[in-house]
């Protein structure tokens, strides 16, 4: 890595955000930090970093805001408002592109319109380069190894609770809205929308945590990034019943900071398992705080394209883009990864 590159953090001053921008002063990195709200960027802002005012509205000030820098994370959602834009603007740039976005929608649409020009014009786009979707894509890979195809995924996540931010309850909210309310599915190797009720069934998940309640298929944004680079029909998402319950209670706080970082107190085991011709093969990742944790991921994930550590182009999930293993142990500040 060259020493003090340029990082342009949009939505800087978000919970997320906060968290990135920590993370690049951590490697090395100076960030620039990003949005549409002037008093909050400022108020945001530890001394001596930059802010630069922008908005998904104007496309110039997106221009503006990306200048000069090596590579953009998008950490603003609703990312059905915020990836297009702040995407176009980085291949007007021609920088790496990173966000953290879970919602599935979004993320699908932007491997649907931007590949092409991606490819094109030689930029790097990896999305949904958080706790959803991009672990998830990296311990799926990582337990695949050396098989070119698989039967069936599941990913089940045991969290602790789930207190989420603002932001994580207006993505909601956009995404039920567009999909008219209904659920989501990956089978028979495509979407499928349905309104049946989520049964609830134990999963065995490892020691500590031991079998639990999960909500089967809660779908999550694995549902779009393992799909695009892998051949497998079947992805499955769990979600421990107790973080559901949270998540979909109005009165549910948003989270805490608990700790000097200002992780909260949340923890997390994420189980990828995946089945083929009878086989099966585990990975599974144990830390803090699904929020935090995004951090690493995404600020990794530039590293990596800042310096050459990538294999593929275009708009590429964690798992295309990475030697997914490599990815994970290389976190262990962060993660404690079991692989096969």
């Amino acid at each position: 890595m060259e020493q003090g590159q340029r990082v342009v953090v949009f939505g800087a001053y978000g919970h997320t955000g906060r968290f990135v921008v920590a993370e690049l002063l951590d490697r090395g990195y100076v960030p620039v930090l990003s949005g549409r709200d002037a008093d909050k960027l400022r108020a945001s802002a530890a001394p001596g970093l930059e802010t630069r005012t922008a908005s998904v509205t104007d496309p110039a000030s997106l221009d503006r805001a990306l200048a000069g820098a090596a590579a953009v994370i998008n950490t603003a959602g609703p990312f059905a408002t915020t990836a297009g834009p702040v995407i176009e603007a980085a291949l007007r740039a021609g920088i790496p592109y990173v966000d953290v976005a879970a919602e599935i929608e979004a993320n699908a649409d932007t491997f649907t319109d931007f590949d092409g020009r991606a490819r094109a014009a030689g930029v790097p786009v990896v999305p949904a380069m958080a706790f959803y979707g991009g672990l998830g894509d990296l311990l799926v890979t990582a337990a695949m190894d050396d098989w070119t195809s698989a039967d069936e995924v599941h990913v089940a996540y045991g969290l602790s609770g789930w207190h989420p931010t603002p932001g994580t309850r207006l993505a909601g909210e956009v995404s039920r809205d567009r999909r008219g309310g209904r659920r989501v599915r990956f089978t028979g190797g495509r979407l499928e929308y349905h309104d049946d009720a989520l049964p609830v069934v134990q999963w065995p998940f490892p020691e500590p945590l031991g079998s639990r309640p999960v909500v089967a298929e809660f779908t999550m944004a694995d549902v779009v990034t393992v799909p695009s680079h892998l051949t497998v029909p079947e992805v499955r998402t769990y979600m421990a019943a107790e973080a559901a319950q949270e998540l979909s209670s109005a009165e549910t706080p948003a989270p805490a900071a608990a700790d000097e970082r200002g992780r909260s107190e949340q923890t997390f085991l994420v189980e990828a398992v995946v089945r083929s011709a009878g086989r099966e093969r585990r990975a599974v990742a144990r830390g803090r705080d699904i929020y935090a944790v995004s951090a690493p991921l995404a600020v990794e994930a530039v590293d990596r394209l800042l310096t050459g550590r990538t294999k593929a182009k275009g708009v590429a999930s964690a798992g295309a883009a990475f030697d997914a293993a490599d990815f994970l142990t290389t976190l262990s500040a962060h993660l404690t990864v079991e692989l096969p």
